[in-house]
């Protein structure tokens, strides 16, 4: 194993090594190989970890001590994340079985589907291991069926290929998953990401407790998961999307939960549908704004901040007196205070004001690791809008 030497580090608790924070030339060592890291001036020991010289992300720590990386370190780390899920959670179902640093894997995502598994593998480091992973998750948690789901754009800059595959059993017919007293069908192997939404659970569940009736807009509904607990509530909710196939499993999905009679699915463009809808004159009791990230690195920064302005700018005009506006981002390089200010903004330049029923962030399954601000992505507002 290589030993590399680093500058001084003030992120204690930090699983990442920027390129210009190492000394030595690595760019000889090959992508993914398992390093020694050493403060330069002290020679006191950091960790092991897996390096990339092509990253800006440079290393990505596995362990804060010296420990052989092998089959037993993997099994143990990934039992000690069915623990944190099961047994502190009390999730037996569906859920995030490992979030990447969060849980010490960094590049390794891990969703539960039941009786299925999907797996992301981000990073050459990880990918290393591929094998071993898939045997550690079927050994421990007898999965009918396991994905793997490589197709994010973070593997083409690690130096990996995209793929998509099917590795155990088969997804002949959407699977189906379950969120409180409801089911969804979902796409694992087409979908977005891993198929579901599991980071918006615990926001879901507590919007739909505040609602009874009404009538309201899902901007982005993907496959209907926040319209169809909230037609659940007796309210009747238009579900937003520009995607065919999400939109037909929106449908079964709302056949499936009896509540078709209360869900309308549209194909549209989410900006352009709320501009038909304020020249009409139209008015909700409340709009749920769930979009997509629109932002993936800080030089989009600026785009992405005009896109949410204007996106709540226009959600805000449609809604009634005491109406309310659930509002996301998951784009991690939106802060909360900068996410915060776009609403105010969007309140302000509609001479309306509001009231922050609650600050979510993403679903306890998705740890936020506190020493790394990176691992806390999803912001969730829920506002009662005067």
């Amino acid at each position: 194993m290589e030993k590399i030497f680093v500058k001084p580090l003030k992120r204690s608790g930090n699983l990442w090594i920027y390129r210009n924070e190492i000394l030595p030339n690595v760019s000889g060592i090959k992508a993914g190989s398992l390093v020694k890291i050493y403060e330069e001036k002290t020679k006191k020991s950091i960790g092991i970890g897996y390096l990339n010289p092509h990253s800006f992300i440079s290393v990505r720590l596995l362990s804060f001590k010296d420990e052989d990386i092998d089959r037993e370190f993997f099994r143990e780390r990934i039992m000690k994340c069915l623990k944190y899920r099961e047994d502190i959670l009390g999730l037996k179902n569906s859920y995030r079985l490992i979030f990447s640093e969060s849980d010490f894997l960094p590049g390794l995502i891990v969703d539960k589907y039941d009786k299925c598994l999907v797996i992301q593998i981000l990073t050459a480091g990880m990918e290393n291991f591929k094998d071993v992973l898939i045997e550690i998750l079927d050994e421990l948690i007898v999965p009918e069926t396991i994905i793997i789901k490589n197709d994010t754009q973070s593997r083409i800059k690690e130096g990996l290929k995209i793929e998509k595959a099917v590795i155990k059993g088969n997804t002949n017919n959407l699977l189906i998953t379950s969120e409180d007293d409801l089911f969804f069908y979902f796409d694992p192997l087409h979908g977005q990401k891993t198929g579901f939404f599991l980071d918006q659970r615990e926001n879901r569940l507590l919007f739909k407790s505040l609602i009874n009736s009404g009538e309201g807009l899902d901007l982005f509904c993907y496959v209907g998961a926040w319209s169809i607990h909230l037609a659940k509530k007796d309210a009747i909710v238009k579900g937003i999307d520009s995607s065919e196939k999400a939109l037909e499993i929106s449908c079964e999905n709302a056949k499936l939960n009896n509540v078709q009679n209360k869900c309308k699915f549209i194909k549209a463009d989410a900006f352009d549908f709320l501009k038909w809808e304020i020249k009409k004159g139209k008015k909700y009791d409340f709009i749920v704004l769930d979009p997509p990230a629109f932002v993936k690195s800080k030089k989009q920064k600026s785009d992405a901040i005009e896109g949410y302005l204007s996106l709540n700018k226009m959600a805000i005009k449609l809604l009634k007196r005491e109406g309310f506006l659930v509002t996301s981002s998951c784009s991690q390089h939106i802060s909360e205070f900068e996410f915060s200010e776009i609403i105010k903004e969007s309140l302000t330049v509609n001479k309306r004001t509001g009231i922050l029923i609650h600050k979510g962030t993403q679903s306890k399954d998705h740890p936020i690791l506190i020493t790394m601000p990176e691992t806390a992505y999803l912001k969730c507002f829920i506002i009662r809008v005067y």
